[in-house]
């Protein structure tokens, strides 16, 4: 710049400050990708994620964000609708996903997750080799909560090739404790697959759940790359707001054709301290909220 209804396969969120796994690379290079996704075309949507995963991966992106529900569509008129849409975590189209990422590089893709009866919003986190973890929002919006079950858990830490990934949804980073907790548990970054309706603002301003995510990164140094969805269905307006944020919280890529793009410093989310006095975490009055 967790095995539980929550998130399965994850490390757990008891270990700030751990050490990462793989290179210690100071830098690490993202993408935030958002291409067409048709309500219900499961099949033609993973064929548009492979090919996004491959034009990222000739970009050399170590880590690749892809939006909410990316393999099915949101705006379900029901229940039944969205169980036609959804994958199993153990679908063997995945494969044709994971074919397509780079070595040592960390795909995450929302999917509809049928489990059983059960149906979650879930976030898979993907190598070319394994299924890291599969993340269940715990936090559904609006209508959501017609159609889905809610996961257990507020997000998710999973120890990646080039250090401590966190893992969000959409309406979850909305509630400043979200993120907050996973930078806690040693997060070096956030990804954030979203579907943001369109809502009025003032002219010029940044939508508001993009305002979130970047006070949000500023408050735990802690980068967010954001991919969210562009067009309509079913008369829902998206806001187009893909955008990756630095540990600053400062925009530094933003609605790219199709993605976008950046280099973040790892070194820089990893350093809490606010020389010559202060320090983000160690300041923080637990005591006291």
């Amino acid at each position: 710049m967790t095995e539980n209804d929550g998130a399965r396969g994850g490390t757990a969120l008891s270990r700030p400050g751990a050490s990462v796994t793989g290179s210690d690379a100071a830098e690490l290079r993202v993408a935030a990708l958002s291409p067409e996704i048709v309500l219900g075309d499961v099949d033609g949507n993973l064929d548009r994620i492979r090919s996004a995963i491959s034009a990222a991966a000739r970009r050399q992106a170590q880590l690749i964000v892809l939006p909410e529900l990316a393999t099915s569509g949101y705006v379900f008129a029901d229940r039944e609708e969205a169980h036609s849409a959804a994958l199993t975590a153990d679908d063997p189209r995945w494969s044709t996903l994971q074919e397509a990422i780079p070595a040592d590089a960390v795909v995450v893709v929302g999917y509809a997750e049928a489990d059983g009866e059960r149906l979650f919003n879930t976030a898979a986190v993907l190598t070319r080799d394994a299924r890291l973890a599969d993340y269940r929002k715990s936090h559904l919006w609006g209508a959501e909560k017609l159609v889905f079950d809610s996961g257990s858990e507020a997000g998710l830490v999973v120890d990646a090739p080039f250090g401590r990934l966190g893992v969000a949804l959409c309406y979850d980073n909305e509630f400043p404790e979200v993120p907050r907790r996973l930078a806690l548990a040693g997060a070096d970054v956030l990804a954030l697959p979203v579907n943001w309706p369109l809502v009025p603002r003032p002219d010029g301003e940044h939508a508001p759940e993009l305002i979130q995510a970047m006070a949000s990164a500023r408050s735990s140094r802690l980068p967010v790359v954001i991919a969210d969805r562009w067009g309509s269905e079913r008369g829902v307006d998206w806001t187009d707001g893909t955008a990756i944020i630095d540990e600053q919280g400062w925009i530094v890529a933003f609605r790219a054709v199709m993605g976008a793009t950046a280099v973040l410093s790892l070194d820089a989310a990893r350093g809490k301290a606010l020389p010559p006095h202060n320090d983000l975490f160690a300041d923080r009055r637990a005591d006291l909220y």
